[in-house]
């Protein structure tokens, strides 16, 4: 018989070395360990070296993952990369398909900024559920160092680097338990990494746009009230959806943007302190990476264990939201 549910049955990560703490971005900006720590929980960040590119991060994240689920490159069907800072405009999942020698799978990218992660997770399960596909690589990498404005105050200090990735398999039992995406455009401006552009003349009267990038703007106190209102609504409808009560849940595990949002929605959806999976004191906000990332780490703790139910919730810029809950391992 076909096998139609899915099971999420290995992880990995990747890092730079290079970590930058509080300290080190006063001698950028106006700021202090102090003042970033109370209001973000973060107290370092991973930076990615000019020299170092995400394809490399992510290959090194993805063959953890792949080793983990005690299968072969060559035995992947797709791999998926949700990114919003690909090395190439064009996408860069080929590149990692071929720095990892899976020569079956095909490979794109997909960008839903923060919420990419879940996005993906959701995308990828239907290529499973549907029978096209048995194995599936999903990988949330982001080098936001590239993007941001490093005299802005206001958004320098949340970001950092990092790469995670997790297989998915075709599997009998459906460890999928529920899911829901949202959007809303009206909101699109409050958190934006827009392409900018110069004009450039060809020939008379045709004039075209030069493109170009500029960094990440973002109003943090409208971003903090969109997640602290719609994450613990969305969980909320999955939980329904799932025919599970909070009580059940093993581990909160929300997109690492700030302590003080991940606080307010474990507080509305009473889930107690000790359930919540928080790394990014260490990392920062790492965008698609924050979630396999935080999820990666507490595996190889010993955290997480094979069928613990994980409530999982990615938010960003779109502004996306989503939410999925899953049960770990086979």
């Amino acid at each position: 018989m076909e096998k139609l549910g899915i099971a999420i049955t290995g992880s990995g990560s990747a890092i730079p070395e290079t970590a930058v703490d509080n300290q080190a971005l006063t001698q950028l900006v106006e700021t202090s360990d102090e003042w970033i720590a109370t209001r973000t929980g973060i107290r370092q960040r991973r930076l990615a070296m000019a020299t170092e590119s995400l394809s490399t991060l992510a290959a090194t994240a993805s063959s953890q993952a792949i080793a983990a689920a005690g299968i072969q490159a060559t035995d992947l069907d797709l791999i998926l990369l949700a990114t919003s800072t690909p090395d190439d405009l064009f996408g860069t999942a080929c590149r990692i398909q071929a720095e990892l020698g899976a020569t079956k799978a095909v490979a794109f990218d997909l960008t839903a900024a923060c919420s990419g992660f879940v996005f993906g997770l959701v995308t990828a399960a239907q290529y499973i559920r549907t029978g096209v596909y048995q194995n599936v690589l999903l990988i949330g990498a982001d080098i936001l160092s590239r993007w941001v404005d490093w005299t802005d105050r206001r958004t320098c200090v949340l970001f950092g680097d990092g790469a995670g990735a997790v297989v998915l398999q075709a599997n009998d039992r459906d460890r999928l338990l529920g899911f829901a995406l949202r959007s809303d455009g009206t909101q699109n401006h409050y958190l934006n990494l827009a392409y900018t552009a110069s004009s450039q003349d060809l020939i008379p009267d045709v004039n075209v746009a030069k493109g170009n990038y500029q960094p990440i703007t973002m109003n943090g106190k409208e971003v903090y009230r969109f997640a602290a209102q719609k994450v613990p609504e969305i969980i909320d409808k999955v939980l329904f959806q799932a025919n599970l009560s909070v009580d059940q849940i093993d581990w909160l595990l929300l997109h690492q943007a700030n302590q003080r949002i991940l606080d307010a929605v474990a507080q509305r959806l009473n889930i107690p302190e000790h359930k919540v999976i928080s790394n990014l004191a260490n990392y920062g906000n790492t965008s698609a990476a924050s979630i396999p990332l935080a999820l990666d780490e507490a595996v190889r703790q010993g955290k997480i264990k094979p069928n613990d139910i994980i409530a999982t919730s990615g938010f960003g810029a779109g502004l996306t939201w989503g939410a999925a809950i899953f049960q770990w391992g086979r």
